[in-house]
Formats: structure tokens, C-alpha cells, sequence
């Protein structure tokens, strides 16, 4: 079989930030047609490397060839005109725009060469064919803010061939898709790489590799340590490669000893932004000593649950107790005070303050208590100890603990909130979407300390749309359809295909009333 072209290729590319070598003298090779996996931890250096493709940092050491030519890539426009499109982790759209403007944005259709006026109509119609095209179903006059993330993601790769990209870069593509908008980005990917479309495919998750990459490079501190076959290679094998250790894929946990209920959640009923019911009813158990998963596909009424039991959304009736305490319109704080840790499932909203540094963010809870104040001043030696202390016991990757968290990369993001909330020896821990944006070997510790939590007496209600993450960690499995809870199980009764039927709402008519 003949091998087709090489399009793009990175030699030698080398990056460095104060107190960081970023990239190290990066190799690697893109083919036509081809799915090129880049593989790696947080921080490994993986972004990094495609912002310098894309033209958002220059090189220290190191080209870049297109086509076999070396080329000078000094922005993002000379990137594009060599036909390298980039989607990145977080979108580049203007909300309150249309699908049709987002994409003419910066590359507008003019009619008339005198009076230079906008040829939307132009625009719209190549913007159906290339939908048409590649299976990208989308509609052209729709606002982006009407729009559900996955929908967004596709009129981001509309607008990258619509600039003509035939090398197209995924930046963790599926970190902010629901598992149905996976399935439906992966179709996509061999739709434009069956038309010549060549993709690079940044991503931490071993599953996604295997489902859809032809080949896989694996970076580590920056590093390429090695190329492999991700249908031949395991799973145990690329993890090791990424992490430089063998990984535990499997949660190790003993059974639970409940104790009593730490936090009761009696007939509530949310409404979503919209002001539509989306917490309908819903009747809720978790004891110290346990974790309760809630499984659903996301927009069924988790993410307003948990808002509503920690103070940041109204509850327009039924009870919310924590602890034998009556939380049910309080305050976010007088929840924390209650005895509750939080991790969000929007990190950027509710988790941490991105213009702030690592050592603020990680006393946001407690900045007013000893031993980090005394009510009138703070302590900063004190802040700053904690800071070390738990960036070193997380292993979040930073140049420094006044770095400012907004410049770290996703997973340590997620990482640095996970180590605020998980040591400050919680009654109950609200935990959603804990592993989102994070590597193989961070899900494995977090997995660890989330057990041991439970282990120490803490109660844990665990939501997440891995329905692997639930099956492994849950001690009891909740599914919530529709904004209400359709059934209950216990461990012995956990199995993915009949959770995976209630999730999609096909529940006989003898268990909806179990």
C-alpha cells in the first residue's frame, strides 16, 4: 500500500516560557487523509505545540513544513492562508451573531467592487454546501447563543474550511461534549478525512484515541517519548507511555458502610434558565460512608440540582437539609459553612477566579479564616504554605504558585480546584463532572481521593456524563430523565446496558414504580 504525502511536519520545534521548556525539540509527521492523535498528560505540552503551528507562538528553535516547504508562520492569518484551520477547547464565536456572520467574520463576501457591500447571501450558500458536504448539519440563520455545544463545534469547522483548511487541529475537541455530540463529532472526523481533510487530534482520553485516530504521538514534560498504533496498542500501554508509570484504568474501592443521611433532598422542584421546570419532584438520599451517582444524559436536570442544593440557583419548592440543617434557600457560603465542598461543573464560572493567583484560589472558601486571617488581615506566609502544599499533593503543573490559575491549562485548572475542595475535610462532597478536561493519570488520583473521602465518613454525590465514572465510583446509581429521578439502584444492581436504557427514558412499566 502506498503511503500518502506528508503535509505537515514539525522538526525539532522547541519552546521555552520563564521557568518552562514548554516543547523540547518536538518531531512529528502529519499524513493526507490521515488522524494524527496527540496524546499526553496536562501541561505535557501538547497546545502549546499547536499554537506554534498556528501561528499563536513563535518558536524558539525549530520549522515547520507544509507540503514538504519550510514556511514561516507569524500569525494566525498565515496560517490559514497555508490551509491549517484550528478549533480550539474554547470556542471563537460572537454569541449574539448568526451561524452565517460567525463564519464570514474576518473573511466577509463583498459584492460590488465601489460600494463594498456584505454578500451574505454568497456566504450562506457555500456555507450549506460545505454543511452538505462534510455531514454538518447546521442551520446557517440560527444564532450561536441558540445553539447547544455541538452544534457550535461544527460551525467552528465549517468556518475553518470555509477559510479552505484542508489540515484541520482538534484542541480536546470533546471536553465540553456530551458523549451523543462525541459520537457525532467522530462521524464528522471520517467524513473530512474520507474527502482528504488531515486532522490533528489533541486529546488525554485513551477511548477517543483508539475510536478514531490512525496513529498516535505521545508527549510527556514536553517531550515526544514515542509514537504507536492505537488499534494494536492497549489501553494499559498508552497509558504508561503518557504517564511514565503503570496506571490503575480500574477504581479499586471496598464496599461502603453507610452511616447516617448527611444530606436530604425532599420533593424539589428548579427551574432552568429559561424558566422551565427542570428539577421536577426530585427526592434524594446520600449517607455518609457512600457515593451516589447521578447518571444521565447532561441537560436532564443534573447540573440545576446541583446548583440548587449549594446556594447558586432558587428553589422554587421542597427542602434541602445538610446535615440535619435547613439549607434550602441559603447562601453558597452558609452551604460551605454547613459543611460542604463543591466542585463545579463549570470550573471557569463557579470554580475559581482566573485573574486571580494560584494562592488566592486556593483559599477562596476559607481566605477568611484562620489560619489565612484573623477577620481584619490576612496571612499571606500562611496562603502561600497551603499553596505549595497542595499544589505538590495534586501535582498541578505551574511555573509558580502565583501564577495566575487563568494561564494554566484546563486540566490543571480542574486540578488546583479539586485540591481546594477535597482538603478542607468536607461532611458532604458535591462533586460534578470531577475528571472533565483531565489526563489518565490525574482521573486515577482524583478517583483515589474521592474513595477515600467516602472511606473517612464523607458523603459523596457524584454526577458526571461517564457513564464509566459512575459504574466504577457510585455505591448507588440515581437516573435522572426528564428532571426526575426514574429509579434508584443499589451496587448489586448496576449494569451498564439496563442504566444506559433508563438513561435514554426506556423504562418498563414495572420499574418506573420501583
Amino acid at each position: 500500500m502506498v503511503e500518502s504525502p506528508i503535509v505537515l511536519e514539525v522538526r525539532g520545534l522547541t519552546k521555552r516560557f520563564p521557568g518552562v521548556l514548554a516543547n523540547d525539540h518536538i518531531h512529528l509527521k502529519l499524513h493526507k487523509g490521515q488522524v494524527l492523535g496527540l496524546l499526553g498528560e496536562n501541561g505535557a505540552g501538547k497546545s502549546t505545540l499547536m499554537n506554534l503551528i498556528y501561528g499563536l507562538y513563535a518558536p524558539d528553535e525549530g520549522e515547520i513544513l507544509v507540503n514538504g516547504q519550510a514556511v514561516a508562520i507569524h500569525d494566525a492569518n498565515d496560517a490559514i492562508r497555508l490551509g491549517i484551520g484550528m478549533v480550539h477547547q474554547h470556542f471563537q464565536l460572537v454569541p449574539v451573531l448568526s451561524v452565517t456572520e460567525n463564519i464570514m467574520l474576518g473573511n466577509e463576501s463583498l459584492r460590488d467592487r465601489f460600494f463594498r457591500f456584505l454578500d451574505k447571501k454568497t456566504a450562506r450558500q457555500r456555507i450549506v454546501d460545505i454543511a452538505q458536504q462534510y455531514g454538518l448539519q447546521v442551520d446557517p440563520d440560527a444564532l450561536i447563543q441558540d445553539l447547544p455545544v455541538g452544534v457550535q463545534q461544527r460551525v467552528e469547522i465549517i468556518k475553518a474550511l470555509y477559510r479552505k483548511a484542508d489540515i484541520l487541529i482538534l484542541d480536546e475537541p470533546t471536553s465540553v461534549l456530551t458523549p451523543q455530540e462525541a459520537e457525532g463529532l467522530f462521524e464528522i472526523i471520517e467524513s473530512l478525512t474520507a474527502q482528504g481533510v488531515s486532522i490533528i487530534f489533541i486529546t488525554h482520553k485513551l477511548k477517543e484515541i483508539k475510536r478514531v485516530c490512525d496513529t498516535v504521538t505521545v508527549l510527556r514534560l514536553g517531550k515526544v517519548v514515542g509514537d504507536a498504533d492505537p488499534h494494536t496498542a492497549t489501553s494499559e500501554e498508552l497509558a504508561s507511555l503518557m504517564v511514565g508509570r503503570s496506571v490503575l484504568l480500574q477504581v479499586d474501592k471496598s464496599d461502603a458502610h453507610p452511616r447516617q443521611a448527611v444530606l436530604q433532598v425532599e420533593r424539589l422542584n428548579v427551574l432552568d434558565d429559561r424558566h422551565l421546570p427542570a428539577v421536577r419532584e426530585v427526592s434524594l438520599e446520600v449517607r455518609g460512608g457512600e457515593i451516589v451517582g447521578i447518571a444521565g444524559v447532561q441537560g436532564n436536570g443534573q447540573t440545576e440540582l446541583v446548583e440548587a442544593i449549594t446556594g447558586l440557583r432558587v428553589i422554587q419548592s421542597g427542602l434541602v437539609r445538610i446535615d440535619g440543617r435547613d439549607v434550602t434557600h441559603a447562601t453558597p457560603r452558609t452551604v460551605t459553612e454547613a459543611g460542604t465542598a463543591h466542585v463545579p461543573e463549570n470550573r471557569s464560572k463557579n470554580g475559581m477566579v482566573k485573574e486571580l493567583p494560584i494562592t488566592d484560589n486556593l483559599v477562596l472558601q476559607t481566605y477568611y479564616l484562620a489560619p489565612f486571617s484573623n477577620n481584619a488581615l490576612r496571612f499571606d506566609p500562611a496562603i502561600e504554605e497551603n499553596a505549595q502544599a497542595l499544589v505538590t499533593q495534586y501535582d498541578v503543573r505551574t511555573p509558580s504558585i502565583f501564577a495566575h490559575v487563568g494561564t494554566l491549562s484546563g486540566g490543571n485548572q480542574q486540578k488546583a480546584i479539586i485540591a481546594r475542595e477535597f482538603s478542607r475535610n468536607a461532611k458532604l462532597l458535591i462533586v460534578a463532572q470531577p475528571t472533565r478536561g483531565v489526563d489518565v493519570g490525574s482521573i486515577e488520583f482524583i478517583h483515589k481521593q474521592i474513595v477515600s473521602m467516602r472511606d473517612a465518613g464523607t458523603a459523596v454525590l457524584l454526577i458526571s456524563t461517564e457513564l464509566d465514572e459512575i459504574l466504577s465510583l457510585s455505591d448507588r446509581v440515581a437516573v435522572m430523565v426528564g428532571g426526575r429521578i426514574v429509579q434508584t439502584l443499589s451496587a448489586d444492581e448496576l449494569d451498564r446496558e439496563r442504566i444506559g436504557l433508563l438513561m435514554m427514558g426506556s423504562v418498563p412499566a414495572q420499574e418506573e414504580s420501583a
